[in-house]
């Protein structure tokens, strides 16, 4: 609790004074020219953060803070979501997978640290089936399914209706839902006006996921990358799982935490992804 009060007074801060002048930055994509934000901190080895469904890249701001000290940070706004473009085609998750692509080919970085939260987990193993993992040191995971028995129990998946709504309240309940600390008013205000900036039609396609459980499943043991596999207790059996027939994977379950255990523990998840990465990772 008290580490997440002072990350709201370090996070409204950073705000007042301005966040351009905190290593943001931009690309356009070759493929189709849609302009795509991140922001950039630290030296080191590169650690590419993802958000999930309609979140902004400064949702990592705990760890934009914590890593920037040892590691290039790069976190990554997708289309359409955070300081992107909101574009009029390719929200889905193919061509979400091609931006990470062609995000870590603007990097020219040797190699990343790939870590995913939510959807965004999904989209870094469509980029790893698409583009292998030649560009990858190790991958983290952070509470979604990886298709690995046994399902995802406890919570449900997102609805996101068609009909006539009130969109703002729907979006305020589902950005709640992911904390079980208290957070601040403000924070989750902000938070619920990043979901709105897309229109409704682009959230909707961003949830029409085209593979089974297999593929994600088979993604994951394709890759013989280091994995750290973080996840609420719904997801703890699977992770269990994982670690048993998957070499070179470590797990951390935070039962306490809501979805975005990053944050709701952040002092937690930075200590345990920071172990991980003291692992030398092969060339």
């Amino acid at each position: 609790m008290r580490e997440w009060r002072r990350h709201a007074v370090s996070f409204l801060a950073f705000w007042a004074v301005g966040a351009c002048a905190a290593g943001e930055s931009h690309f356009f994509t070759s493929s189709d020219g849609v302009r795509l934000h991140y922001i950039s901190a630290g030296n080191g080895e590169t650690l590419l953060f993802v958000p999930g469904w309609l979140m902004p890249a400064e949702i990592w701001r705990p760890q934009i803070d914590y890593f920037a000290g040892t590691h290039q940070v790069i976190a990554f706004d997708p289309r359409s979501q955070g300081k992107s473009e909101i574009a009029a085609l390719g929200n889905n998750i193919r061509r979400r997978a091609q931006d990470l692509h062609e995000l870590i080919e603007h990097l020219k970085t040797p190699r990343v640290v790939l870590v995913g939260w939510s959807l965004g987990v999904l989209e870094s193993l469509v980029y790893v089936s698409t583009h292998g993992d030649r560009r990858i040191a190790g991958l983290v995971f952070v509470d979604n399914s990886v298709g690995e028995a046994p399902g995802q129990s406890g919570d449900a998946d997102i609805q996101y209706g068609k009909g006539p709504r009130d969109r703002k309240r729907d979006m305020a309940t589902f950005v709640g839902s992911m904390f079980k600390t208290a957070q601040t008013p403000e924070y989750l205000d902000w938070l619920t006006d990043e979901t709105l900036r897309a229109p409704p039609a682009t959230g909707r396609s961003l949830l029409a996921i085209p593979y089974p459980r297999a593929f994600w499943r088979a993604t994951v043991y394709q890759t013989h990358k280091p994995l750290f596999y973080a996840v609420t207790a719904s997801l703890k059996a699977q992770a269990e799982t994982l670690r048993r027939q998957r070499s070179d994977t470590s797990i951390a379950v935070f039962p306490g935490a809501g979805h975005a255990l990053f944050v709701d523990d952040a002092a937690t998840f930075n200590a345990s992804l920071a172990a991980f990465l003291q692992v030398p990772f092969a060339e």
